[in-house]
């Protein structure tokens, strides 16, 4: 937890705050509750130079770029109220949300640094000693700051921007919770994010589908069929009764072979303002049940823009269904973000948190163009977890 005395104002942060925060309305919906960001945190990764397919390379990036970031949320951390109010374009604070979440940043920041480290050599100049404390990491972080080689200034500048840009985007969120709920934080402890997952693993998912037969659905199942991975699939139940009305329940059988199915609701609005929707879980879950194999639905449900009443808990508990939210966002269905953005957010954000959740969106086309990518870049350094083993979480 973080005092007063930590959140002072620094009146420097205001203009970027003010650029990256304004709030803008997702496409899917008219719903004043859901905000998103403006302007979405981007990154160059090729500025790094450097290749990141191997353990020793991607702890190297890991730790470097953890080492930008810790010292940009230091500093994003010291806005005042009145600086968020006016920066987020929102009328009120939850300031503990907000102190929670920064609690919660640094200190998994300081273990992925402690994990990235294991194997340091003394000449390397991402490796800052043995850090136990976040202070310890902070004040090493700004001395390997002046470290920095010259023919990674560029770099160190680029990351520096991609991270208060995205800090900006999570910091908003806390300040809205759980008035606004979302993806930032929990109600139970039947909900997880992504957060508690082993060092260097990561899974995927994609919300929305399924699409019309020979839609992008398809398309994405075939990308992840020839890189010989395995995702859960959040469907809305609305777009999978249609899809039945044109394809029979064999081929939508075949279609998620070797995937994982789970529920998004009936319908893509609020689960914490719509009356129904305990009727849209039951639903959906009825109809996945009734169409899919056992071995591929999976019992879990995301609610559409992360949204659920905060008192939820009991019911999913009933239904047996856990709440699966994520940690990683791609904002691939945002039109200002291009397929190389999306590999540039991802990867970055895979070094800084190094396990995770990956959202995207398969009734989009980005994402399936820029997974090859992202597993060419990465290759077997880190470990794409099977979307089943999900289920003893």
């Amino acid at each position: 937890m973080f005092n007063q005395g930590r959140l002072k104002q620094v009146t420097s942060a205001l203009p970027i705050m003010a650029a990256l925060c304004v709030s803008s309305l997702a496409p899917l919906t008219a719903m004043a509750d859901y905000v998103g960001p403006a302007v979405v945190a981007k990154a160059n990764r090729q500025l790094w130079g450097e290749t990141i397919n191997t353990p020793a390379g991607f702890d190297r990036a890991s730790r470097a770029s953890i080492l930008v970031y810790i010292l940009a949320l230091q500093d994003m951390q010291r806005l005042s109220e009145a600086e968020m109010l006016t920066s987020f374009k929102i009328k009120s604070v939850n300031r503990a949300s907000v102190e929670k979440w920064l609690g919660k940043e640094y200190g998994l920041s300081l273990l992925n640094y402690q994990r990235a480290s294991t194997n340091c050599s003394v000449s390397d100049w991402t490796c800052i000693g043995n850090v136990t404390t976040i202070d310890d990491l902070e004040k090493k972080a700004a001395d390997a700051k002046l470290r920095t080689p010259p023919n990674l200034l560029a770099w160190r500048d680029n990351l520096d921007n991609f991270s208060r840009a995205y800090i900006a985007e999570q910091l908003r969120l806390a300040a809205l919770f759980p008035k606004v709920s979302s993806e930032i934080d929990f109600f139970n402890e039947n909900e997880w994010n992504g957060d508690a997952f082993s060092d260097r693993q990561f899974y995927l998912s994609f919300d929305d589908g399924p699409t019309g037969t020979q839609g992008n659905t398809d398309e994405t199942l075939g990308m992840l069929e020839t890189e010989k991975k395995s995702a859960v699939f959040f469907v809305l139940g609305e777009n999978l009764q249609a899809r039945l009305k044109k394809a029979d329940r064999e081929s939508l059988t075949e279609l998620y072979t070797k995937q994982c199915v789970a529920s998004h609701g009936w319908e893509h609005q609020s689960h914490a303002k719509w009356n129904e929707w305990q009727d849209s879980i039951k639903r959906t879950q009825s109809l996945l049940n009734e169409t899919l194999s056992k071995y591929n639905v999976v019992p879990l449900f995301r609610p559409p823009y992360g949204q659920r009443k905060d008192d939820s808990g009991e019911f999913f508990q009933s239904q047996s269904l856990h709440v699966a939210l994520w940690n990683l966002d791609s904002q691939d269905w945002n039109s200002h973000v291009t397929i190389d953005d999306i590999t540039n957010r991802m990867i970055t954000l895979m070094l800084i948190k190094r396990h995770g959740m990956l959202l995207f969106h398969d009734v989009h086309p980005k994402a399936k163009a820029a997974l090859p990518q992202i597993f060419k870049e990465l290759g077997s350094t880190i470990e794409w977890g099977d979307c089943h083993q999900l289920t003893k979480l």
